[in-house]
């Protein structure tokens, strides 16, 4: 049976824009991004690699993440609070509200996807509890309302102090609203329901009224409501929300409470460098840049190019990960880049694919598409376990031993953003602007795109990340269709290392990449990062994209202490590592690795769900009785980073020592 749809014939225009950023044409005419993401609904990907990820997902980490919910009084709280049950307010973080609503948000994205009655019915039942807990004139914040009953005795981290509002650097109460505002929207839009929107709208109405010019005018210590207001002045057209979002974003640095650690040291405007907790600026860009495209600010505009410039070149992990410091979760400075105790928290690992993809869609440059997709293949998969239930909070470059997943955190903000990010993952992948379609990731997918001119369907034929040849056949619906087809070559596949100022290959391609139409090699200019391929389509055209997967040493400027005489190694977008399992005597801290020894790419379909393994030889260093040096040589299978700590718990590292001498000698 057809599920029904929001506003009837708009409701796929909705879908088209609202995860990503973009307005709806039939409701506003002004100013936007100018290149438009394809949605995750028309893109699905088929192959081996994400296709069971998306499943794996939907069908395993989305159920586990709400039973965890329960297990964990979360969902209790907002039965507490709404005088639905019995009990005290349990937890010890007054943001934990915020762990349902995201679990939500990836659910409804799934229901997009494929209908689940079972799913429907369960959201539906926690949207109750929701709108119990709400104090009538909108307010929601479990942890408030249910301790003000009971005379606001009770001490919680992260928590307002007495009243409403008195403790914003702390309390995240804006922050529960922003990620309300997104799962409430997709709920919207999955379903046709307004049982959660007209919470969220009551919230956000309550939230406007409080906070302006001679209101309350204080900021959220943890930014993310910024996002969601743009999100519901998309699905309800209020300017309003707009005008609340740019508000909160130019009132940091303007308020008594000036404070680096969440980046209201200084007026927005004038920030150039990340500091501070990195999830709340990558989640502060992607606001900025989402208002920035909405009201042509300019001055949001150049900041969040400097600040780009200066996470990409000084701050930014080989993985795609940021955040350097424990402390703080926070970036550290320019150059600090350990690895042992590297933080690269998933939640910023999510928020860096977030705020390039946006830095994209607002310059339609590659190089922002080569840290989403080095972040997304390496820092943000290895957040979750194969099987789906076990999460990474850090993700650190090197361990002696001391990591493994967990099945939750008291601080649980992970998970759910993982819940929500793979349910959506397959919106990355297009783009399109006028009559040009931008191939932006690679993967065995059908797609269906609305340049300007028709519509057209794009399948593509490949075993990536594992090869690099990728068959695009082109199916407009009518021929002679006038596209200009964008296909994005990635740094990996090229001699510079465009996406960073930090890193570099150790040597050239032996050949570029290569493209044919219809079996004709060609060789197009390149536009952006781009090859451009302009041509009037019939249907079955194909386009045989040739990207080269040699294995690729990569050094690190040398202002990186940690990786001084260390190289990495990736092969397509993937980032290797060496782990105890894999390495001959197990020992991966103390073994070098000869500058040009050669390395094999085989692939293992029995290990680690499949995956190409990096097949060499190092040298285990230690000492003999009498103090000399001793290189034993030992063979070694590299593995994806995104694939380690699935077999108990031993040394890993992604830099390793590299030796100009032979590997056996003593």
């Amino acid at each position: 049976m057809k599920r029904p749809c929001p506003n009837g014939s708009v409701f796929a225009a909705f879908v088209l824009f609202f995860v990503f950023g973009l307005s709806n044409p039939l409701l506003w005419a002004g100013a936007d991004y100018p290149y438009q993401p394809v949605p995750f609904t028309q893109v699905r990907f088929t192959d081996r690699f994400w296709q069971p990820r998306i499943e794996t997902n939907r069908t395993v980490t989305i159920p586990f993440a709400f039973e965890m919910c329960e297990k964990t009084h979360r969902i209790d709280n907002f039965k507490i609070a709404g005088k639905l049950m019995e009990g005290r307010w349990e937890g010890e973080f007054g943001f934990n509200d915020t762990d349902p609503y995201k679990i939500i948000e990836g659910a409804s994205y799934g229901l997009m996807v494929k209908p689940d009655p079972k799913m429907e019915a369960y959201l539906d039942q926690l949207i109750g509890y929701i709108a119990a807990a709400q104090e009538p004139d909108g307010y929601l914040y479990t942890a408030y309302t249910a301790n003000a009953r009971e005379g606001g005795k009770r001490q919680i981290t992260c928590c307002y102090d007495k009243e409403r509002w008195d403790n914003l650097p702390a309390s995240h109460e804006l922050y529960n609203a922003g990620h309300m505002y997104e799962a409430a929207v997709a709920h919207y839009l999955a379903t046709g329901k307004r049982s959660f929107l007209d919470i969220a709208v009551k919230n956000a109405d309550l939230i406007c009224q409080t906070f302006g010019p001679g209101r309350h005018e204080g900021v959220p210590g943890h930014q993310e409501i910024e996002i969601g207001l743009v999100k519901l002045y998309r699905v309800t057209g209020e300017e309003k929300y707009l005008r609340q979002a740019r508000w909160f974003l130019n009132q940091r640095g303007r308020t008594g409470h000036k404070d680096a650690y969440m980046q209201s040291h200084i007026p927005v405007v004038e920030q150039t460098e990340a500091v501070g907790h990195a999830v709340r600026a990558g989640y502060m860009y992607s606001g900025m840049a989402d208002v920035a495209a909405l009201t042509g600010d300019a001055d949001f505009i150049r900041a969040i190019h400097a600040l780009w410039d200066n996470v990409a070149n000084r701050k930014l992990y080989v993985t795609g990960g940021i955040g350097a410091r424990h402390q703080g979760e926070a970036f550290g400075n320019d150059y600090e880049l350990p690895n042992a105790s590297a933080y690269c928290e998933t939640c910023a690992n999510i928020a860096n694919v977030y705020w390039n993809h946006r830095m994209f869609l607002l310059d339609g440059e590659s190089k922002y598409i080569d840290v989403m997709e080095r972040a997304l293949y390496n820092s943000v998969i290895s957040g979750v376990s194969l099987d789906g239930k076990r999460f990474f909070y850090p993700n650190p470059l090197e361990s002696a031993g001391n990591y493994e997943r967990s099945e939750w955190f008291g601080c649980a903000c992970c998970p759910g953003n993982i819940t929500r990010f793979l349910a959506s993952v397959s919106g990355y992948a297009y783009a399109v602007r006028g009559k040009a379609v931008y191939v932006n990731l690679f993967g065995q997918s059908e797609a269906r795109l609305k340049p300007d001119g028709g519509t057209v369907r794009i399948l593509q034929e490949t075993d990536f990340p594992w090869d690099g040849k990728v068959l695009l056949q082109i199916l407009p619906e009518s021929d002679n269709l006038p596209m200009v087809l964008k296909l994005r070559i990635p740094d990996w596949a090229t001699d510079i290392f465009s996406s960073s100022a930090l890193y570099t290959f150790t040597k050239p391609l032996e050949r570029p990449a290569a493209l044919a139409v219809n079996g004709q090699p060609i060789e197009p200019e390149t536009e952006k990062g781009y090859a451009v391929i302009d041509r009037a389509w019939k249907a079955g055209d194909t386009v045989m994209l040739d990207l080269p997967m040699p294995v690729r040493r990569i050094v690190c400027d040398e202002r990186v202490r940690d990786n001084i005489g260390k190289t990495a190694f990736q092969r397509g977008p993937l980032v290797y590592c060496l782990e105890w399992p894999d390495v001959e005597g197990g020992q991966v801290l103390n073994v070098m690795i000869e500058k040009d020894a050669p390395l094999e790419a085989v692939y293992r379909a029995d290990l680690l769900g499949g995956l190409v393994v990096l097949r060499g030889t190092a040298a285990e260093v230690s000492r003999t009785e009498d103090g000399q040096t001793r290189r034993t040589p030992r063979k070694f299978e590299a593995i994806p980073y995104y694939a380690w700590a699935h077999r108990g718990k031993g040394p890993m590292a992604v830099w390793i020592p590299y030796t100009e001498t032979a590997v056996g000698r003593k």
